[in-house]
C-alpha cells in the first residue's frame, strides 16, 4: 500500500518541481552549444535545475550542421546520423550522456525508414535500457528536404 501511495505522487511531485523551476527564472536556463546549428527565434535546449538533478528538454533536431547546413540530402541514413549527433552534442553540452536520455520523440515523412531509424538509434541509445519513445508519421517538415525531426528529454545529476 505504502508503495503504491509513493508511486501515485511521484507525478505530482515531478509537475510541482516543474512548476516551482519555471517560476523561479535562476531554476532554468537555455542552452544554445556551438558544435550544433545556431537556432533562430528558440534555444537548442532548455535546463530545469531539479535539485539533486536536472532535467534537459531538447527542442526538435534535424539534420543540420553546426555550420546550418543540410547533412545527407535524400538519405535518410545519413540524415539520421546527423540528427543523433546533434542531440549527443547537446546532451553533452549540458553536463549529460546518451543513456541519461528517457524520451526521444520521432517525427518521420515515411515509415518505411524506421528499420534504419531503429539501425542508427541503436548506436546512440543504451539497447539494454532504451529510453521511452514516441514516433509519429507526419506528412511535412519544416523544410522539404528534411526526412526526420527528433525531440529528446534527459535527466542527469545535477553536479554533472
Amino acid at each position: 500500500m505504502r508503495k503504491q501511495f509513493i508511486l501515485s505522487i511521484v507525478p505530482l511531485l515531478l509537475i510541482t518541481l516543474l512548476v516551482s523551476a519555471q517560476s523561479d527564472k535562476s531554476a532554468v536556463h537555455f542552452i544554445n552549444p556551438p558544435e550544433v546549428a545556431k537556432p533562430n527565434g528558440y534555444s537548442q535546449a532548455g535546463v530545469i535545475n531539479l535539485g539533486t538533478h536536472k532535467m534537459i528538454i531538447l527542442s526538435g533536431q534535424v539534420p543540420l550542421n553546426a555550420k546550418g547546413e543540410l547533412i545527407g540530402k535524400d538519405n535518410f541514413e545519413q540524415q539520421a546520423e546527423q540528427v543523433f549527433a546533434n542531440i549527443q552534442k547537446i546532451v553533452e553540452a549540458a553536463g549529460g550522456k546518451m543513456s541519461d536520455v528517457i524520451k526521444l520523440s520521432y517525427f518521420i515523412l515515411d515509415t518505411k525508414n524506421l528499420k534504419t531509424l531503429r539501425t542508427v538509434r541503436d548506436k546512440y541509445v543504451d539497447v539494454q535500457h532504451p529510453p521511452a519513445s514516441t514516433l509519429v508519421q507526419v506528412s511535412s517538415l519544416f523544410r522539404d528536404d528534411v526526412l526526420l525531426e527528433i525531440e529528446a528529454t534527459a535527466v542527469v545529476l545535477a553536479d554533472k
